[in-house]
């Protein structure tokens, strides 16, 4: 049996008569509707979620006291979180760039990185290979172009050139599936992290990067591929929240784990300062909802 799709389209002000029927404190008329014009009503549906009943309650929708301003609060305190993690996830992927094509070069010239002896699966090499032929012969960056125009073999640039041009989830997978842990151990140590730690939280900090290029929820988001927890060092283990294991995770072991690498690829940031103060901010005072625990202050890393 179909099960077909029946909401109907709502004008602004149906929109405002809509929540203000479910229990919402729409004070500021013009203002909301500002908000739905320019922000849409179904974006925000993702943060006056939090101020609902369970589903199935009987009665209003909202919780008593749940007006639209707590729900653009809410909003602006993720939106300017993102813009702090997005800049955090920066360094891993600017440090793992850099290194990943470092240790590739010094496995004998350039062009190295192409040797499929290096990677633990054939198979999944030759599709990531494929995919990576597709991303140079559309790339208009200058040096690929000039790679293009001036060199026949090999048909794909130097590592040091890809390095920079192709996507942070692509150059993940190409560093995760090298075949030698010992490589994969050399390129991790700038970072500060070892190997069997910095893969699974690169695939997080991708997950992270793209909600935050893609404007997404992030605050109170589970993420289904948490990072590894790291035992070492002693000042990274006593931050991270150690019973945190199960998926989905929430956001404060990756902030961590970002902000040991950015401690060790540029000890001069305030980066965890800065996420820091922003947190205090949160306009519900809700950190567990950001999976922050109550002695967080309190923790090694961030004492900064």
């Amino acid at each position: 049996m179909s099960r077909a799709y029946s909401k109907p389209t709502l004008t602004y002000a149906q929109q405002i008569a809509h929540l203000r029927a479910n229990g919402m404190i729409v004070a500021d008329e013009p203002a909301a509707e500002a908000w739905l014009r320019h922000v849409s009503y179904y974006r925000l549906s993702a943060y006056w979620l939090y101020f609902e009943h369970p589903k199935g309650q009987a009665g209003p929708r909202f919780l008593p006291g749940t007006t639209f301003e707590r729900v653009t609060a809410l909003y602006d305190f993720d939106r300017l979180l993102r813009r702090l993690l997005m800049r955090g996830t920066e360094h891993v992927e600017v440090a793992l760039r850099g290194s990943w094509a470092y240790h590739l070069a010094g496995l004998g010239d350039g062009h190295s990185y192409l040797d499929a002896s290096l990677y633990s699966d054939r198979t999944d090499y030759h599709l990531r290979l494929s995919k990576l032929a597709g991303e140079v012969g559309r790339s208009n960056e200058t040096y690929i172009k000039h790679y293009r125009q001036n060199y026949d073999l090999p048909a794909l640039p130097p590592v040091w050139m890809v390095a920079e041009m192709m996507s942070f989830g692509h150059l993940s997978r190409w560093y995760s599936s090298l075949a030698d842990r010992a490589l994969r151990t050399r390129i991790a140590a700038p970072l500060g992290l070892p190997e069997t730690v910095l893969v699974p939280l690169v695939r997080h900090v991708t997950d992270i990067r793209n909600i935050c290029a893609h404007h997404g929820r992030l605050w109170n988001r589970g993420f289904l591929t948490p990072p590894k927890l790291a035992q070492k060092p002693k000042s990274l283990q006593a931050t991270i929240d150690q019973s945190a294991t199960q998926a989905p995770a929430k956001l404060y072991n990756g902030i961590c784990m970002i902000g040991h690498v950015i401690n060790t690829v540029a000890p001069e940031s305030t980066w965890l300062a800065d996420v820091a103060a922003h947190i205090v901010t949160h306009p519900e005072g809700d950190m567990r909802s950001m999976g922050f625990p109550a002695n967080w202050q309190r923790r090694p890393l961030w004492q900064v």
